[in-house]
């Protein structure tokens, strides 16, 4: 395909976690490829440093951000973009980007990263377990404060879902949407998003970390330690096998409580390591025996998965979204019932006693890699959307 020029609009979250990092891999991956990519970012971190007049007006600006719209608008006129590439837009970019596009006549990609078209917190789960109670209703959400934990930043979001439902903006004015697995394109499918505009686009990584070598001396946890991750029951679970060292690499909102816990049980096989750049985590990553992936929501994705798997490591992880799609159950890891975290233990204490097996999963989990998730696979089903949504 000829050369072309792509906006790419994002909105960088407080704490950077897989999303950015799918964003940043992609513009370098068009740039490579000798397209020209124009970004429009806007950063979380700098709202602490906004005056309070202009951190309330998020309230109303999640909605519909007059500065963002007038900000795009003058960027393509500008840049003469052929399409443009959406991410996060909440909160200090908003729908409004979609219709800045459209008055220009430039066509609008949107990436379903998570479920916020359908979901305040973008999870669809609460501390029960997977939730869809905000699809038709919002009213739930705001009732429990499921985004951030704030009633008030919850009743922000719902107002824009509200508003653009209303309005008919996911239906009509996107003109395509990539969903990064099979399970996440159907759910969009189910939920009322038009099937002919929802195409699979897997994730991939920016470079190839290349197969570790040995079998590794301990379990790896490595992701954010929030609620729908499972990691508190995980680490209650591993309290049970003081002989598998389990090192967790990352933050969260669960890390201190996480901490806390293993200090009190006295749990001396497992390390916190705290958030770690990605040249620390991949270290972790090329230690480990396999990884633990214990998430109890519908992942959509799961990049550890596939870090994992590039490096040659097994994982064992949660039967549950997208994740029977990127991990083999007894070929290229071990899959158990998030809702039974005895399952987990006895994967675990199986998986550890038999190291040449998963040694020999680990080898599986890589062809995984190289057949479907390679950055050259992952440009050919780009660019092949790309050109449907530049012709029509």
């Amino acid at each position: 395909m000829q050369s072309l020029s792509v906006l790419v609009i994002h909105n960088r979250y407080q704490q950077p976690g897989g999303e950015d990092a799918v964003v940043h891999a992609e513009v370098e991956l068009l740039r490579r490829a000798g397209h020209r990519v124009v970004q429009y970012v806007r950063d979380n971190s700098a709202i602490a440093n906004y005056p309070s007049l202009r951190q309330a007006s998020l309230f109303f600006s999640a909605t519909w951000d007059r500065r963002a719209y007038a900000q795009i608008r003058a960027l393509i006129q500008k840049e003469r973009p052929d399409i443009a590439h959406c991410h996060n837009l909440l909160p200090q970019v908003s729908p409004a980007a979609y219709y800045a596009c459209r008055s220009a006549g430039v066509p609008v990609v949107q990436t379903l990263h998570n479920y916020r078209l359908l979901c305040p917190a973008g999870t669809c789960f609460n501390h029960l377990g997977v939730c869809g109670k905000c699809n038709p209703s919002l009213a739930y959400s705001i009732g429990r404060g499921c985004y951030r934990g704030s009633r008030l930043q919850t009743a922000a979001v719902a107002l824009m879902l509200k508003a653009h439902r209303w309005r008919g903006t996911w239906n009509h004015v996107v003109d395509a949407y990539l969903a990064p697995s099979r399970f996440c394109r159907d759910y969009f499918v189910e939920a009322g998003l038009p099937e002919a505009k929802v195409h699979l686009k897997r994730n991939f990584l920016e470079r190839d970390p290349g197969q570790r070598t040995g079998r590794g001396d301990y379990a790896l946890f490595a992701g954010r330690l929030s609620a729908e991750k499972g990691v508190l029951e995980m680490l209650n679970i591993w309290q049970r096998l003081p002989h598998i060292p389990l090192v967790i690499a990352g933050g969260g909102p669960l890390y201190d409580e996480a901490r806390c816990l293993v200090e009190r049980s006295a749990s001396a096989h497992i390390k916190l390591l705290g958030r770690l750049d990605p040249q620390q985590a991949l270290v972790q990553m090329k230690g480990a025996r396999f990884l633990v992936f214990p998430s109890r929501w519908n992942e959509p994705f799961g990049m550890g998965l596939i870090e994992a798997a590039a490096c040659g490591v097994p994982s064992i992880a949660s039967r549950i979204g997208a994740i029977p799609e990127l991990v083999i159950d007894n070929h290229t890891g071990l899959l158990f019932d998030p809702q039974n975290f005895n399952e987990l233990a006895d994967k675990a204490q199986w998986a550890w006693a038999q190291a040449q097996e998963m040694e020999a999963m680990g080898s599986a989990a890589r062809q995984l890699y190289q057949q479907d998730f390679t950055a050259e696979k992952n440009y050919a089903a780009l660019m092949e959307i790309y050109r449907m949504v530049v012709r029509n």
